[in-house]
C-alpha cells in the first residue's frame, strides 16, 4: 500500500514537473537549442534537490552537505509553487491574449473591382498577322515590345506566381507563452523574495488578552511570551535564533513558553545555534515542551540541551505558579518512541477550582484538554499554513489553524510560529511571537 502511494504521488509530482517544463521551456522557445538545454537542466535539477535537501536533513547527512542542499532545494520547492499557480491562471489569460492580437493584426481589406465610369481598354488583335503562317521577325518583335513599354503597360504575374510573404518576428503564439511564462516566473520570484524576507527579518509580536474565570485578580495582566517553530536548522541557524531571543526580552513577559518544534537537527549539529536561548529572560522563568520534529532530531537530547541552557522541560509535568497551574505534555510523535504525551500524569491530581494554562505543540491535543479541564491550551504546530494555499489543507487538518478559539470551557490559542520548516518563506501567514496576557474576571 505504502508502495502504491509513494508511484501515485511520484507520478502527481512529474507530471506537474513535465506541464511546467512544457509551458516555461518547449512552448517558449522556437527550436532545440542553449535556452531550451538550460531550462531543461533547472526544470529537472530543481525537483533533485529539493528531494535531496529534505533527505541529507532527515538522514542525518553531514551538516556542511545539508547547508549546501537547503537553500536552492528548500527554495525551489516554494518558488516551484507559485509557478504552477502562476500558469494556471495563464491558461486563461492565454486564449485572451491570442484574440486581442489577433483582431489588432487584422487589416481592413477593401473590395477589389473596376471603378465606375473607368474606360476598359481592349487590344484587337491582328487578324491578318495571326491568320499569317510566316514567324515574326527579331526586328519586329523588338519593335512592338518597345511600343509596348512606351504605352506604360506593365506585365502582369503569370498565373503560378505568388506575392511573396512579408518577414516575421515570432509566431503570435510563441509570443503569448513568453509573455505568460515570463508573468508566472516574475510573479513567482517576488513571491517567493518577499515571503523569505518577512522570515529572515525575523518574528513581529502578537498580542492577545485571553480572559480567565478562575484566574485569581492578582495575576489580572500577567503575560506570557509564546513562541513556537522556531525550526533552528541548516537554514536558519544562531543569528535567527539571536533575534528570536531579542524580540522575546525586548517584551518583558512574566513567563516564556517555547511549545516545541526549536529544532530540525541534532545537538552535535545545532547546539552553537540553540546557545543564545540561554538568554531568554522572565520573572518566572521559561519553559518547554516537544513537537514533533524534535523526535525527529533526538528528543531526549535536546530535553537536556535546553535544561542546560536555563529552559525547563515539562515532560508530562506541572509545576504551581503562585495564581494558577502550569503543565505540559510531550508531543503526540513521541508514541512511537513510548513518550506520548499522558494528560493523566501531569493532570489527574491537580486542583480544579485553580486555573490552569497546558502548553501542548499540536492544536489536536485540545480534545484531551477539555476533558481534563483546562482553562487555556497553547500550541503551534501549524504555522498558519505557512504558503498559502497550504492553509486551506492546514485548516482542514487542525481543530484551530491560528488564533484564539473556544471548545467548551476550554480556551485554544494557535501560534503562526516563529520561524520556518523547509522553505525559509511565509506567504499569507506572517510569523509570530505572541505575547498572551492573562485577564481575571474577577478584576
Amino acid at each position: 500500500m505504502v508502495i502504491v502511494f509513494v508511484v501515485l504521488v511520484l507520478a502527481v509530482f512529474g507530471g506537474l514537473h513535465w506541464y511546467v517544463w512544457r509551458r516555461m521551456v518547449r512552448d517558449t522557445t522556437a527550436r532545440p537549442g542553449v535556452a531550451r538545454r538550460v531550462g531543461t537542466a533547472l526544470v529537472v535539477g530543481g525537483p533533485f534537490l529539493m528531494f535531496a535537501a529534505i533527505a541529507s536533513e532527515r538522514g542525518g547527512a553531514p551538516f556542511w552537505l545539508q547547508q549546501v542542499l537547503a537553500w536552492p532545494g528548500f527554495l525551489w520547492m516554494a518558488f516551484s509553487l507559485y509557478l504552477l499557480l502562476g500558469l494556471l491562471v495563464g491558461e486563461v489569460v492565454r486564449p485572451l491574449l491570442r484574440r486581442v492580437l489577433e483582431r489588432r493584426s487584422t487589416p481592413a481589406v477593401e473590395p477589389v473591382g473596376v471603378r465606375e465610369n473607368t474606360p476598359v481598354r481592349t487590344r484587337v488583335p491582328d487578324l491578318e498577322a495571326e491568320s499569317s503562317s510566316e514567324p515574326e521577325t527579331s526586328s519586329e518583335a523588338e519593335a512592338g515590345a518597345e511600343a509596348e513599354a512606351g504605352s506604360g503597360a506593365k506585365p502582369g504575374p503569370g498565373p503560378a506566381e505568388k506575392p511573396e510573404p512579408a518577414a516575421s518576428g515570432p509566431s503570435r503564439r510563441l509570443f503569448v507563452s513568453r509573455v505568460v511564462g515570463g508573468a508566472a516566473a516574475a510573479a513567482a520570484v517576488g513571491t517567493v523574495g518577499y515571503g523569505t524576507y518577512g522570515v529572515l527579518r525575523g518574528p513581529k509580536v502578537k498580542r492577545v488578552t485571553v480572559p480567565l474565570a478562575k484566574l485569581p485578580r492578582s495575576a489580572h495582566g500577567y503575560r506570557i511570551a509564546v513562541v513556537s517553530d522556531v525550526h533552528l536548522g541548516p537554514v536558519l541557524g544562531r543569528g535567527f535564533a539571536q533575534k528570536v531571543v531579542d524580540t522575546i526580552n525586548s517584551t518583558q513577559p512574566d513567563l516564556i513558553a517555547v511549545v516545541g518544534d526549536l529544532v530540525d537537527g541534532s545537538v552535535k549539529d545545532l547546539g552553537p545555534a540553540a546557545a543564545p536561548l540561554a538568554q531568554l529572560k522572565a520573572r518566572h522563568g521559561s519553559f518547554f515542551v516537544t513537537g514533533n520534529h524534535e523526535y525527529f532530531s533526538g528528543a531526549e537530547e535536546w530535553v537536556t540541551r535546553v535544561r542546560e541552557l536555563g529552559l525547563r522541560p515539562l515532560e508530562n509535568a506541572r509545576t504551581e505558579l503562585a495564581d494558577f497551574d502550569l503543565a505540559g505534555v510531550n508531543d503526540v510523535a513521541g508514541e512511537d518512541e513510548g513518550q506520548g504525551p499522558d494528560f493523566v500524569k501531569a493532570l489527574g491530581d491537580r486542583d480544579r477550582s485553580r486555573a490552569c494554562v497546558l502548553l501542548a505543540h499540536q492544536p489536536v491535543q485540545i480534545h484531551d484538554s477539555v476533558e481534563h479541564g483546562v482553562d487555556l491550551q497553547l500550541s503551534g504546530h501549524t504555522h498558519g499554513g505557512q504558503l498559502w494555499p497550504g492553509s486551506l489543507i492546514a485548516d482542514q487538518a487542525n481543530p484551530t489553524l491560528a488564533g484564539l478559539e473556544r471548545y467548551g470551557d476550554t480556551q485554544l490559542y494557535v501560534s503562526r510560529g516563529a520561524g520556518a520548516w523547509g522553505p525559509p518563506t511565509r506567504v499569507g501567514a506572517p510569523s509570530d511571537i505572541t505575547i498572551v496576557e492573562l485577564a481575571s474576571r474577577q478584576a
